[in-house]
């Protein structure tokens, strides 16, 4: 990708309605445009970003037997009555609108009510299970307050898996297994180090949820963190903070450190309570019917991109871990001459057949300054310059985004360091 042909600019002005720092960052980097509060669209430099955050979650529900579909946005309002949570006493951020015909419908703000519509049509016996299904999809809540830029949208896409399990023994099983994969999710995203599993309220999924909890400044929950008999650090949700709570986990409440989170994940357990609700059976090895054990599983995909960019941005700008950066190199070409020119489109050739991404700042009329100056805001982990001062001691310089100084290396070496 070059510089050269994108259709976003970088900018020094801070947007002026924006008071979160990942909304700001993102703008200002060109990953993002904003619509409308709590509404973003994503420029191919932010999509990137998405798609790279989404294939590790999606590599990771794979291993442990998850099936990707993608289901409607448009949601029958038959499909959540069953369950209650069509009315908006019950589930007050739907986005409501009726067909022509006058049918009334609903804009998918989650999805277990149509999973379980769909998966009636396909599991029948025993022998149909378990089926572990999930989607990234966009999702519409009409949401009060949108001010938290990605981290809290209207709009959002989110990975949500279903799980279908035969009894309670299976579904746990799955459950944990989840569980375990969710935090390699957050160990590859760079995160897993300030993210807790936490037991807390299920709003209005269900009585109770595990949430997975990130250490955040700009985070809306507050956590309690301490340490066990075992020496393993513990978390706990404010709205769940009582003694019993904490004598079960072995804290005490006079050790805790109070810290503010974002939440990026959340699990469900709901035994056979959805299926009683809308009548979801199978037959069992006797022919007798039972109900089918259910769980749902959630990663915010835009809310982890706010969080990582909130967490590891500095003074200059955005910081991507390299698993989830648009690129991982900057390649700054300094310089209009011949020989420049032909060494740096040698270079950018060179890196992106061997796998390697590159964005190419191949600007003529840019200056060094304002080249190292976006290479910092977009948050690439390398920068890698050619000039006329490196061609003629036949090396490269290169700085880590993280790091205050340069060195000058040899092609090769790039080439090794780049591969490690």
């Amino acid at each position: 990708m070059r510089v050269s042909q994108l259709f976003t600019k970088t900018s020094k002005t801070l947007p002026a309605d924006e008071t979160s720092k990942n909304a700001q960052l993102l703008i200002q980097a060109g990953y993002i445009y904003k619509v409308m509060a709590g509404v973003y669209a994503f420029t191919p430099l932010g999509l990137r970003v998405l798609e790279n955050i989404k294939q590790i979650v999606r590599e990771e529900m794979n291993a442990i037997s998850g099936q990707e579909l993608i289901m409607s946005s448009l949601q029958k309002r038959s499909t959540w009555e069953e369950t209650g949570r069509w009315d908006d006493e019950v589930v007050d951020i739907w986005f409501k609108s009726k067909l022509k015909d006058g049918t009334d419908v609903g804009f998918g703000w989650s999805h277990e009510e149509a999973i379980i519509e769909m998966m009636k049509q396909y599991i029948t016996s025993y022998k149909d299970l378990p089926v572990n299904v999930y989607q990234f999809q966009t999702k519409l809540r009409n949401e009060l307050r949108a001010k938290a830029g990605i981290m809290r949208g209207r709009e959002f896409v989110m990975k949500d898996m279903y799980s279908c399990s035969i009894n309670a023994e299976q579904h746990d099983k799955f459950y944990n297994d989840c569980i375990e994969a969710y935090k390699r999710v957050y160990d590859r995203l760079g995160i897993g180090d300030d993210t807790y599993v936490t037991f807390a309220s299920g709003g209005a999924f269900t009585q109770f949820s595990h949430e997975f909890q990130t250490v955040c400044e700009a985070g809306e929950d507050i956590i309690y963190l301490g340490k066990n008999k075992e020496g393993k650090t513990v978390a706990v949700n404010e709205e769940v903070l009582d003694d019993k709570t904490l004598a079960d986990l072995g804290l005490k409440r006079e050790e805790l450190e109070k810290v503010k989170s974002a939440e990026v994940g959340n699990i469900f357990n709901f035994g056979t309570q959805k299926s009683e609700d809308t009548d979801f059976t199978f037959t069992n090895e006797k022919g007798e019917r039972q109900f089918v054990h259910l769980g749902s599983y959630g990663i915010g995909v835009t809310r982890v991109m706010g969080v990582i960019v909130e967490k590891f941005a500095d003074e200059k700008g955005i910081v991507w871990p390299e698993a989830v950066a648009p690129a991982t190199v900057y390649l700054t070409r300094l310089g209009t001459t011949p020989e420049v020119v032909q060494a740096a489109e040698d270079l950018y050739k060179e890196l992106t057949s061997g796998g390697v991404s590159v964005l190419y700042d191949d600007r003529d009329e840019a200056r060094a300054g304002e080249k190292f100056a976006d290479a910092d805001l977009m948050g690439i982990p390398y920068r890698v310059v050619i000039s006329d001062k490196t061609m003629a001691n036949n090396t490269l310089e290169i700085k880590a985004r993280t790091s205050d100084t340069a060195e000058h290396i040899s092609r090769p070496e790039l080439m090794q360091k780049l591969a490690a």
